[in-house]
This record gives C-alpha cells, sequence and structure tokens, in this order.
C-alpha cells in the first residue's frame, strides 16, 4: 500500500525492473483492459481504485513509496457496451487458444478448420482452432475423422471481453485468477 517515503533510499533503483502492464478490473471483478502501470497508480493516488494485486517491484516518488500495481479494481461500476459477436481472426483464435495446438497441444502458429471450408466447413468459432504447422500441413483438408484425430477441447466462441482483457495477446500469469473467472481462458477441456 502506500506509505511515506524513507527519508534516504539506497541501492538500486528497483522501478526500472517493475513490469509496465496493469490489469484493470471492473467494479464486479470483470476485466476491462490492460492499462499502462502509470495510468494505474494514478487511479490509486486519486482513490478511484484498489489495489488487488501487486509485483514484487516498488516504485518510488519523492514523496511515496508503493508497490507496483499487477490488478487493479474500480471503486465504481463502469457501464461497457459489448459487440455481441467478435469477429474470427487469426490474433483472436489464437489469444483464445493460449497459442496452443488442439490436436497436439504444441506450440500454435496457424489456424485451421476443423471442418475444411474446401468442404463447406464455415469461417465461424466452432470450426476454426489453433494449430502448428507440423499438424496443419498433415492434416490439409481432410476430416478429423479420416485422420482418427480428435480435439483437445471443443472450439467455442469466446466472451467480447476476453480480447478486451488480453488485448495485449500474452498475458501474466498473475492475471489467470481473474482471467478464469470471467470466462477468458481456454475453451472447456473435452
Amino acid at each position: 500500500m502506500l506509505t511515506t517515503a524513507p527519508p534516504a533510499t539506497t541501492g538500486p533503483d528497483r522501478a526500472a525492473s517493475a513490469p509496465s502492464r496493469t490489469l484493470l478490473l471492473n467494479a464486479s471483478y470483470e476485466p476491462l483492459c490492460v492499462v499502462p502501470v502509470r495510468r494505474a497508480v494514478l487511479l490509486l493516488l486519486l482513490d478511484k481504485a484498489v489495489l488487488e494485486e501487486a509485483w514484487d517491484a516498488v516504485m518510488h516518488s519523492e514523496h511515496l513509496v508503493l508497490e507496483a500495481p499487477s490488478v487493479v479494481r474500480l471503486h465504481r461500476y463502469v457501464r461497457v457496451p459489448r459487440r455481441s459477436r467478435v469477429p474470427v481472426t487469426r490474433r483472436a483464435v489464437l489469444d483464445r487458444d493460449r497459442e496452443r495446438c488442439a490436436y497436439c497441444a504444441g506450440r500454435a502458429d496457424t489456424i485451421d478448420h476443423v471442418v475444411p471450408r474446401s468442404r463447406s466447413g464455415p469461417h465461424a468459432w466452432e470450426n476454426v482452432v489453433a494449430a502448428c504447422r507440423r499438424c496443419n500441413h498433415r492434416k490439409a483438408d481432410r476430416l478429423l475423422s479420416e485422420l482418427g484425430w480428435t480435439l483437445a477441447f471443443t472450439p467455442a466462441q469466446p466472451r467480447a471481453t476476453v480480447l478486451g482483457a488480453s488485448g495485449h495477446h500474452r498475458h501474466e500469469a498473475a492475471w489467470e485468477p481473474y482471467l478464469e473467472w470471467f470466462g477468458e481462458g481456454r475453451a472447456e477441456v473435452a
């Protein structure tokens, strides 16, 4: 929390090693977005937010010493209009599947249509998964039943808030409990 600065500070300044991003939660604990640490500190100092979790780093100013915020929650609820349908993009699919291949659980860098487009498969959330290049190439335009493969999870459309909170496609491990609570993690495992 906030404390007054000690009269003399010795040693290296640890603020330089502090992460530069903070997860911002609504009053209902719903993830809103990722903000710079400086913006999160300002929200804390203006008493518009409360510190939920902090990094191991400490930030110094002329009169204050405070923990670098990792997760902050607004005091007042902010109504955020949401789009009813999240567009299917490569980046969004990789975010939803946490960059893991739906076939072998390796690192994914492409997307694949479960029912290929050449066989009238739709370009929809329920038919698109993240895949590694090797599995995508081996599957080609065949059905899973033809290969004897199964999916590691059932693909589904993510909530609109997923992409808002994970706008930076890599999020911190400390944020996981807050993202999982609102269904922002990977699709349900089969």
